[in-house]
């Protein structure tokens, strides 16, 4: 499986995209600062995921989320506000 991952910085209340085959794994490397882009902004909190049986179409959906201001506002919409408050 390959999972498309929605993350809220505690700290600066921002949201990350990503792509994983391995979700805990790669959470786990977020909040230990292991990502460069995602360091200074420690702790996350997983919001939302989508899992796919293949790689392209994770990659096709996180590329739309990241390039594609709809998609990602409609993703957004779809995110209980308790969720998005944490």
């Amino acid at each position: 499986m390959f999972y498309v991952y929605l993350l809220k910085s505690k700290k600066d209340k921002k949201f990350y995209i990503g792509l994983t085959s391995n979700l805990k794994r790669r959470f786990k490397e977020h909040n230990n600062g292991y990502t460069r882009s995602t360091k200074g902004r420690r702790p996350f909190d997983i919001i939302y995921y989508e899992a796919y049986l293949n790689f392209e179409d994770a990659k096709t959906r996180e590329s739309r989320l990241k390039k594609f201001k709809n998609s990602y506002t409609e993703l957004k919409k779809r995110i209980p506000r308790s969720l998005k408050e944490v």
